[in-house]
């Protein structure tokens, strides 16, 4: 099946994180420069960014410095997050001691928000805590030494500054933990898909594989007590068995063909590779129809020739069902039938398939043992199991026990859509 390709990302996300780290801290930086050098004087000064900071050939150096090393962290954040945003801070610290700055601004510090937020939402929560500490420290560190210089004086600009640090924290740790909860959510989707189809998997093989290993044991068995006495009739029975044994493993090679293309049509097919006769004969082999009621028939025949009788009786109107509620009542019937074969010691037993209006009953009664169990071959009972998770599965309702006058009973109700059309009636009757 065709994988259609993923959906384009948003224009916010295909910009990497570094060139928004890069974008924002130049804007920060560049802004002062227009603004306050650059444009024509005016009444506003600002004690921050005066006009002649940049007047001499180290603070112009010590700017193209800070570029120069917060262009590198932008490049890196991506790689080497954590150098790249240590870089990133230094470069602002750089960028402050070049406008002869003693406190760091919040529009100054945006970009630093910005990586902050970046390494909190892409690296373990004990490595985003180590930079965030290591920028408040960064912070600490202006207002304690304006504080033993005697330079503070009015409000400081270090707690609003690290009160963004914090927040841009929070916000990268909460994407961090909504990405790893995303990415468990896939997993455990990912695990319970792959055991619905394993059971999927060991069901239909236990009901194809046991019914048919039954009945060539039961006809060897019989060959094997007659071959003296009546060759003709051993030799009917073994080639029943091989009948029923090529059949068997034809349907085994077609669940492990299917299996097989449903594993190369999920990986990629290989460039450049011509297909061989092999890959042709696999890819291009015609699919045999789904089973369903209409095998019936030629189960009940089969089984009957084995020596186990098995009388199926229609009722209602017989119509089109969906492939998994056909393929689900016949493979109960299958189990069913199969268990009669191995355990129930019996020499015949009844099928009965009604059609109601919404619903499918499928039932298979006998009249041998009733337990469901044999002392020389017990019953693992992973057919009774897998009979009650198809019904489970398709919502409808399962019994299985004892009859009250001896023998064994297993019914389904399955319920069938108002959808699933209506075919040519046949009316009741037995076989």
């Amino acid at each position: 099946m065709p994988v259609s390709p993923p959906a384009p990302l948003p224009l916010l996300k295909r910009i990497p994180p570094g060139l928004w780290t890069a974008l924002v801290w130049g804007v920060a930086a560049v802004q002062p420069i227009v603004e306050y050098v650059l444009m024509p004087p005016r009444h506003e000064y600002s004690l921050s960014y005066p006009r002649d900071g940049l007047d001499s050939l180290t603070a112009q150096a010590l700017l193209a410095l800070a570029f120069l090393v917060v262009l590198t962290g932008s490049v890196l954040l991506r790689r080497r997050t954590v150098v790249a945003y240590g870089l990133v801070v230094v470069g602002t610290v750089i960028s402050a001691v070049a406008w002869r700055q003693d406190e760091v601004l919040p529009l100054q510090f945006l970009g630093v928000d910005v990586a902050l937020c970046y390494v909190a939402a892409t690296r373990p929560r004990r490595t985003a805590i180590t930079a965030t500490a290591g920028t408040l420290g960064v912070l600490a560190g202006y207002l304690l030494l304006r504080w033993i210089t005697g330079g503070e004086s009015g409000t400081a600009s270090e707690p609003f500054v690290a009160l963004t640090a914090v927040i841009a924290w929070l916000i990268g740790d909460s994407v961090h933990q909504a990405r790893a909860h995303t990415a468990e959510l896939h997993a455990r989707a990912a695990a319970q898909a792959v055991t619905a189809e394993r059971l999927r998997i060991a069901r239909e093989m236990h009901d194809t594989v046991a019914h048919s290993i039954g009945i060539i044991a039961l006809q060897a068995g019989a060959a094997a007590r007659v071959v003296e006495t009546q060759p003709a009739r051993a030799r009917e029975a073994m080639i029943t068995v091989e009948h029923v044994g090529r059949e068997t493993l034809a349907g085994l090679r077609r669940m492990l063909g299917a299996l097989r293309q449903t594993d190369q049509e999920q990986e990629p097919a290989p460039r450049h590779r011509e297909p061989t006769g092999h890959d042709q004969g696999r890819t291009q082999a015609p699919l045999r129809p789904a089973a369903g009621l209409a095998d019936l028939e030629r189960l009940a025949a089969t089984t009957t020739a084995a020596g186990v009788r098995v009388e199926v009786w229609w009722q209602g109107k017989r119509r089109p069902l969906p492939v998994d509620i056909d393929l689900a009542a016949l493979r109960i019937v299958q189990e069913a039938v199969t268990n009669v074969v191995r355990h129930a010691a019996a020499d015949h037993c009844q099928v009965k398939v009604e059609y109601r209006e919404d619903e499918l009953v499928v039932e298979v009664v006998d009249r041998g043992k009733g337990g469901g169990t044999n002392t020389e071959n017990p019953d693992t009972g992973f057919g009774l199991v897998g009979m009650r998770e198809r019904v489970a599965l398709l919502g409808g309702r399962f019994t299985a026990g004892p009859r009250p006058g001896g023998g064994f009973r297993v019914a389904a109700r399955l319920p069938v859509p108002a959808v699933a059309g209506t075919g040519s009636g046949a009316t009741a009757g037995t076989r």
